[in-house]
C-alpha cells in the first residue's frame, strides 16, 4: 500500500486560495455589502473583536481596518472575563464581529451570545453557515472558503481577510465594498503560489533553526502574527512574533547572526515605519528574511519579492502570508513533519 505523501491536504488547499478569492469577488461580495450596509445604519459607536488562534490574527487585521478606515474605536475581546469571570459589560450600540473559521468553539458561541444579550449589533464571519457561532448572531457573513479538511488553516485565513476588507469597506459606504480595488488578488496570488520550487530552496536554509523572530508593523503585524503561528503549528520551531516598535523595546536582544528574523516589509507607510528597526537588525548581523518589493529583499539575507506593486497597502497582507504559508510547509516537510496533522492539535479547538 502507497503511503500518502505528507501535507497532501494543506498544499491543495493552499493551492485553492486564487479560486477561493475569485469566488468572494464573484459570489460574496454583494451579500456582504448588503449586511455592512444594514449594519452601518444603526451606527454603532465602538467595534469589539472576538477570535481565537488564526481568525485572532485575521480580527488584528480587520482592527487595523476599522480604525483606520472607520475611525471608530476598536478592542479585541477578552472573552474569559465573560466566560469564566461571568462580567456582563454594557454593549448598547456596540458592533460585536466575531471571527470563526467552524464557528463551533463553546467561548465564542457564548460570548457572542452574551455580547447580543447586553444590547451589541452581532455579526458571527465563517465558513460555515450551519454552526452555532451563525445561529446565535444577529447577522451572519459567509467567507465562502468552501470545506477545509488539514488542520492547519490556509484558505480561511485569505478568505477572512478579503471578507473583512470587503465588510469594513461596506460600513464605511467606500466604493472599496464591491471589490474593485481587489480584483487582482487572485492573479497575483496564482504567481506567487506558482513558485513553490523557490520557496523550498529557501526553507532548507531554515531546516534545522531552533527559534525564528518575525516582525512587521502597521497592516503586516497581523501577518507575521500568522506566519508565526503556521511554522509553530507544523514544524514546531518557537516562532517569537513582535511589532517592530515592539522589538526594539527590549527582544533586540536576543537577535544574533544565528536565529532567523523573518520580516514581512509592506508597500507603504507600514514599510516606511519597519525601516529604522531593519537598520537596527542587519547592525546587529542578523540573518533577515524579507517578504516585501525587490528592492526590500535585495538588501536582506534572503527573501520572497512580492508582485505587490499597486496593490493597496490595506490589501497586502492577502499576498503576504501566501509565501509564508509555503514556508512553513516547507519547513515542516523537510524536518519529516506532517503538517496535515500537527500533534496534539484539532480542527475545532473547544476553548470554554
Amino acid at each position: 500500500m502507497t503511503r500518502e505523501k505528507p501535507g497532501r491536504m494543506m498544499s491543495g488547499e493552499m493551492a485553492e486560495q486564487p479560486a477561493v478569492l475569485r469566488r468572494i469577488l464573484d459570489e460574496g461580495a454583494p451579500a456582504v455589502r448588503r449586511t455592512a450596509e444594514r449594519i452601518a445604519a444603526r451606527h454603532p459607536r465602538f467595534v469589539l473583536l472576538t477570535a481565537r488562534g488564526t481568525s485572532d490574527n485575521a480580527a488584528l487585521y480587520a482592527k487595523y481596518l476599522l480604525e483606520v478606515r472607520l475611525g471608530k474605536p476598536c478592542g479585541m475581546a477578552s472573552m474569559s472575563t465573560i466566560t469564566a469571570y461571568g462580567a456582563r459589560p454594557d454593549l448598547t450600540d456596540v458592533l460585536a464581529v466575531t471571527v470563526s473559521q467552524s464557528g463551533g468553539s463553546p467561548d465564542l458561541v457564548a460570548s457572542t451570545r452574551a455580547a447580543r444579550e447586553a444590547g451589541a449589533i452581532t455579526v458571527a464571519v465563517t465558513n460555515n453557515a450551519d454552526s452555532p457561532l451563525a445561529a446565535v448572531a444577529e447577522y451572519h457573513v459567509d467567507m465562502l472558503a468552501g470545506p477545509e479538511q488539514a488542520l492547519p488553516a490556509t484558505k480561511t485565513y485569505t478568505a477572512s481577510l478579503l471578507t473583512l476588507y470587503l465588510f469594513v469597506a461596506g460600513l464605511a459606504g467606500l466604493a472599496g465594498g464591491d471589490g474593485a480595488e481587489a480584483r487582482e488578488l487572485p492573479g497575483l496570488a496564482e504567481r506567487i503560489l506558482a513558485r513553490g520550487a523557490e520557496v523550498g530552496r529557501l526553507a532548507a536554509r531554515y531546516r534545522f533553526a531552533e527559534r525564528m523572530v518575525i516582525t512587521s508593523r502597521g497592516y503586516g503585524y497581523p501577518t507575521a502574527k500568522e506566519a508565526a503561528l503556521k511554522l509553530m503549528e507544523t514544524s514546531y520551531i518557537p516562532a517569537l512574533s513582535y511589532s517592530g516598535a515592539d522589538l526594539l523595546h527590549g527582544p533586540l536582544a536576543m537577535v544574533d547572526n544565528i536565529s532567523p528574523v523573518i520580516a514581512i516589509v509592506p508597500e507603504g507607510r507600514g514599510g516606511e515605519a519597519l525601516q529604522p528597526v531593519l537598520e537596527r537588525l542587519r547592525g546587529r548581523g542578523a540573518d533577515l528574511f524579507v517578504v516585501g518589493s525587490e528592492r526590500e529583499v535585495a538588501s536582506a539575507s534572503a527573501g520572497f519579492a512580492l508582485p505587490a506593486a499597486g496593490v493597496p497597502e490595506d490589501l497586502q497582507p492577502v499576498l503576504e502570508i501566501l509565501p509564508l504559508q509555503m514556508l512553513a510547509y516547507e519547513v515542516a516537510i523537510a524536518r519529516g513533519q506532517d503538517p496535515d496533522a500537527p500533534r496534539a492539535l484539532a480542527k475545532v479547538t473547544e476553548t470554554r
